[in-house]
């Protein structure tokens, strides 16, 4: 079992994230928040916009505890609608932007959520669906709307195409933009760090999607983990091209930049020339990356003539490829100050980000080590019995990033969480200096001549 305790040097202040935010906007208001393509975003402008979404949604009836979709790709709007969400007590539900109509449909129908805010090219989706929801009202996001005239990096093309068919808000949409710039000050709420802030959708670890109901202590704890584990400073200027959607995108791209106060640069998605430019331009320090991204960005013709060497931290999501030594010595090449590395190992129920890895003590093929204030097991999952070092079994999370259940799902949740444990369903082993590695889903263990099998 790895139990590494809570360490009380630098313990963040036990707030909200969006608390941080007012911080940052009452301390450093001129500061940057946010570069989009070239178009800055001050700290005082994101709580500006985020304090005029809240007061929208009071105005609209929403209350505290109430659910708000999400169903956006990466864009400066999913930062004023995600914080001006939980600045009044509701929950922010992301969709995923790639979901299809009777996908979208379970996740409303679950949620019964009254609005959404989505973007222009996906209402098509939302239009077919809506009369079988709940849906009140929609708020309409363009991603092209806040594009600068002269973009400082190379913008995709399908966004290039949004701007040039800009067109008002369609009948029965709220411009969302228009809507935060009308400005407003929500009415004070009460929050506990207990309350829910997030519901993200996963499978769990068995059958159909189900909201993972997140608070704002889970998020807190974890975000502080991954910014203190990887050395994020307040000076720091993070590239941000994971999907915000995510569990894992949303804690680097939209957590960790509020919670240190680092300038986040972000992308609408993923894209290797797009990237090239940023990282140099911007003098990027840190970077969140998934390792087919890596892979991608050694390919852009002219890349070692490039200017990387304020790139110092890289944690890497094997996802697709495997970050291996060989990999990571690779891109050093390319970005000689960097340090790169497995990421973490984390789930939705946990709030993600379980482990992560001493960047001075890389151990290749894991995860690294539980985060100070997590505890980590393997157990035998026929008797529950604690495993020694070097045994498979499956993994289970203790720790104040566990989620408090899942929604309207009792049966589900009793079957997951157990005196406090999260049974992720997750095949791993911890070896004699705490390091987990991950293996595998439980479910898809097979049994081949007496010996646990994982498919390729």
């Amino acid at each position: 079992m790895i139990d590494s305790p809570p360490g009380a040097a630098g313990a963040p202040l036990a707030q909200p994230l969006h608390e941080y935010l007012r911080g940052h906007a009452q301390d450093n208001p001129e500061g940057v928040a946010c570069i989009w393509y070239g178009h800055t975003i001050t700290w005082a402008e994101l709580d500006r916009a985020s304090d005029a979404f809240a007061a929208r949604l009071q105005v609209l009836g929403v209350k505290k505890g109430d659910p708000v979709a999400l169903f956006l790709n990466n864009c400066p709007q999913y930062l004023m609608a995600h914080f001006g969400i939980q600045k009044m007590g509701a929950i922010v539900c992301p969709c995923g932007p790639l979901n299809k109509e009777h996908e979208l449909q379970y996740q409303l129908g679950d949620l019964q959520a009254r609005v959404i805010v989505a973007a222009e090219s996906l209402l098509p989706v939302v239009d077919k669906v809506r009369a079988q929801t709940a849906l009140q009202h929609v708020f309409v996001v363009r991603y092209a709307e806040l594009l600068p005239e002269a973009p400082a990096i190379d913008v995709p093309a399908e966004l290039l195409a949004l701007r040039a068919a800009a067109a008002p808000a369609p009948v029965g949409c709220e411009d969302f933009l228009a809507t935060v710039r009308a400005g407003g000050s929500p009415a004070p709420v009460q929050i506990a760090m207990d309350d829910v802030a997030l519901m993200t959708y996963t499978s769990g670890t068995t059958g159909l999607p189900k909201g993972a109901m997140l608070t704002y202590g889970n998020a807190l704890f974890k975000t502080a983990a991954a910014a203190q584990c990887n050395g994020v400073r307040s000076d720091d200027v993070l590239l941000s091209v994971a999907p915000l959607y995510h569990i894992a995108g949303m804690v680097m791209g939209v957590n960790v930049p509020v919670f240190t106060g680092a300038t986040s640069v972000l992308m609408y998605r993923f894209d290797p020339l797009g990237v090239a430019q940023a990282l140099e331009r911007h003098r990027v320090g840190w970077w969140y990356s998934i390792a087919p991204m890596n892979a991608a960005l050694m390919q852009v013709p002219g890349l070692r003539e490039r200017d990387l060497t304020a790139l110092r931290m890289n944690p890497v999501t094997s996802f697709g490829i495997t970050l291996t030594e060989a990999l990571a010595q690779q891109w050093k090449q390319f970005a000689s100050n960097c340090a790169s590395f497995e990421a973490s190992y984390g789930l939705s129920e946990t709030h993600t980000v379980d482990t992560s890895m001493p960047p001075g003590a890389i151990r290749w093929g894991t995860q690294g080590k539980a985060v100070p204030g997590n505890e980590i097991r393997i157990i035998d999952p026929e008797t529950g019995a604690t495993l020694p070092p070097g045994e498979m079994g499956e993994i289970t999370v203790r720790g104040p990033g566990n989620f408090k259940g899942y929604w309207n799902k009792p049966e589900a949740t009793a079957k997951t969480l157990r005196d406090g444990w999260v049974y992720t369903g997750d095949m791993g082993q911890i070896d004699a200096d705490g390091y987990l590695t991950f293996i595998g889903r439980f479910k898809e263990m097979i049994k081949v001549s007496g010996y646990s099998v994982f498919p390729e």
